[in-house]
């Protein structure tokens, strides 16, 4: 069977930038990782890594173009079939490219088809938009109210320096 992906690329901007391909769905992550690169106009030599989603976009567990693991336990991309991570009931994953850059990308099964005798796979099918010239800036924010906790929150006025007990509050 084929697996035709969208691969859209985040950005924060009107235009959208995607590629919808098509690869075989026994060939490995690497496979899929080489023809986003390709498709995108990268040269591939950068680190990358899937990350296995759930249907609101959240982050799961990573899988990786090397293993940088201390114990050797990384889970590979040349080591990972499609189809062992992605069907019909978890269609999506994300995937960034260069980390200092943080290429990031919405990676999403639309549809899985028969193998079209007269077609050479991984297959590009599709290009919208170009890729910017630098990568998207990301602002990493935690979740929540910021005023429900705030772990230096002591009543205690630090510039009242006669009325600090020092012997009460010392570590």
């Amino acid at each position: 069977m084929i697996y035709r992906f969208r691969v859209i690329l985040d950005n924060d901007t009107e235009d959208d930038v995607f590629r919808d391909l098509e690869i075989r769905e026994s060939d490995s992550l690497e496979d899929l990782h080489n023809i986003i690169t390709q498709s995108f106009g990268f040269d591939g030599t950068e680190m990358a890594s899937f990350y296995i989603s759930d249907d609101q976009w959240n982050q799961g567990e990573e899988i990786s173009i090397f293993d940088l693991s201390d114990d050797g336990s990384a889970r590979l991309m040349n080591e990972t079939k499609l189809n062992d991570v992605v069907h019909e009931a978890q269609p999506k994953l994300i995937y960034i490219y260069d980390f200092l850059s943080m290429w990031t990308f919405y990676v999403e099964l639309a549809e899985i088809v028969e193998e079209a005798e007269s077609t050479d796979y991984p297959n590009l099918m599709y290009v919208h938009g170009q890729i910017p010239d630098t990568a998207p800036e990301r602002s990493f924010e935690a979740e929540g109210d910021d005023d429900v906790f705030n772990e230096f929150e002591d009543d205690l006025d630090v510039n009242d320096y006669d009325n600090l007990d020092f012997d009460e509050n010392w570590n």
